[in-house]
């Protein structure tokens, strides 16, 4: 006889942008793959979180916010990655925030509900509900917009109500055997995940004072003596952007890397010795061909 089926799908995590859908893909994977900041549409990419129990193998995308109120390249290309991605997808969440819905949130409804998957609701955030009594008379109102699978209250910070979540979207999977190894947690390189952890740094560091188009690029990433040595060539558009980035004395060069180094520690488990330096390299790349330069990482 066989034993018992299995489950196995992918997940997209889907909202407008700053609803917490990295925050929420990190603390499902109990390990932090994808950068977190509270600029709109820090994610760039699609980037895969895995996670296994003996039943279910569940295979998280998380994509950018989706927002149509803008029409640079970046946006474009950003929304076009949603779309592509929902279409593929076995199971959507929506991450909505606290009370709030407003057209953006239900542009990416619209979009979810263009799928053949199910589409289950998370509410995001609500452990900054004040009044908690208004929480019940909004689900009934967000019910009545969709067919949903289920409706979710969470807090992917605070870790509220997660087991509840996965519960669900594991239900929601097809049966199928698994598709990656017990022990994967993510198809990104260690390259990628390097250059992302230090973009967060930047990003969060530096909020609007530098633009979407500065990157960064691993050009380094060895393994002496137990110790990682990664070297990190971030590119910006200006020279003013430079000075910006490097700070006084370089020290915001310095802090930026530092925290870097430490998340690269817990995310790779080994002690890390990393070096950053900054290039200016005027219209290096175009908006969407830095998209899709990153995408194909």
């Amino acid at each position: 006889m066989s034993g018992p089926a299995t489950r196995c799908g992918h997940i997209a995590i889907v909202g407008r942008p700053n609803v917490g859908k990295s925050t929420l893909l990190n603390h499902l994977l109990r390990q932090k793959i994808s950068i977190t900041s509270r600029k709109p549409q820090t994610t760039r990419n699609r980037i895969l979180g895995i996670s296994t129990t003996d039943a279910a193998q569940c295979v998280y995308v998380d994509t950018p916010g989706l927002d149509r109120r803008h029409r640079k390249a970046i946006n474009r290309v950003m929304n076009e990655t949603v779309m592509a991605v929902v279409a593929e997808v076995d199971v959507i969440v929506l991450v909505c925030e606290r009370l709030n819905w407003d057209e953006r949130d239900q542009a990416v409804l619209d979009a979810a509900a263009g799928s053949a998957a199910p589409v289950l609701l998370a509410i995001n955030k609500i452990d900054q509900i004040v009044d908690k009594h208004r929480l019940l008379p909004h689900i009934e109102r967000l019910a009545g917009l969709h067919g949903f699978a289920e409706i979710v209250p969470v807090s992917a910070l605070g870790g509220h109500n997660l087991d509840a979540l996965e519960a669900s979207l594991r239900g929601l999977l097809p049966e199928s055997g698994f598709l990656f190894p017990a022990d994967q947690v993510t198809d990104a390189s260690s390259r990628f995940l390097a250059a992302e952890l230090i973009r967060e740094k930047i990003t969060r560091r530096l909020g609007d004072e530098l633009p979407y188009k500065v990157t960064v690029e691993i050009e380094q990433f060895t393994e002496v003596g137990g110790t990682l040595r990664i070297l990190a060539l971030i590119t910006v558009d200006k020279p003013g952007q430079k000075r910006i980035l490097i700070g006084e004395g370089g020290q915001r060069l310095k802090q930026i890397a530092a925290a870097a180094r430490k998340d690269m520690e817990q995310t790779f488990e080994s002690k890390v010795m990393l070096e950053c330096w900054v290039k200016v390299r005027t219209g290096h790349m175009t908006e969407a061909r830095t998209l899709k330069s990153l995408q194909a990482k």
